[in-house]
């Protein structure tokens, strides 16, 4: 699959940056995150790192974009703590922001390669979990 890439939201990215650079504080909050939702406001994040697999920041992103009211984010970007720059999502968070967001485009790579991508793009041959639920009766 090979989508067209779509421009980059700097301001996500600064907004991402910004956050990680004041917030992110010791071990327990390395990465931040920020989405665009679909009125154009930005949320943002912090992970909550434990031992147990506390949730990363783009979870926590999609859990202050609902308690704010937004349920349709366009674009989402994390990046690393320490000017570490925009990092990937993993495994986990791809899954999630695919079945959550299933038009999301997020913001992947480093430097001059930095670009904005569908999150299907980045999880080729994707388990959807909403089509593979039973329709209610």
């Amino acid at each position: 699959m090979t989508a067209q890439n779509h421009p980059v939201d700097q301001e996500l990215v600064q907004a991402a940056e910004e956050v990680a650079r004041t917030r992110c504080r010791g071990d327990n909050h390395t990465v931040a995150a920020a989405a665009r939702a679909r009125d154009g406001r930005i949320i943002t994040g912090v992970n909550a790192y434990h031992f147990t697999g506390g949730p990363c920041a783009e979870l926590v992103v999609i859990g202050t974009a609902a308690a704010q009211g937004a349920y349709e984010l366009d674009t989402m970007v994390a990046v690393g703590d320490r000017d570490r720059g925009v990092i990937p999502p993993c495994g986990r968070c791809r899954q999630a922001l695919l079945d959550y967001f299933p038009t999301l485009h997020v913001i992947v790579g480093q430097g001059d390669r930095v670009r904005s991508v569908p999150v299907a793009e980045l999880l080729p041959e994707s388990y959807v979990w909403g089509d593979h639920q039973l329709d209610a009766e």
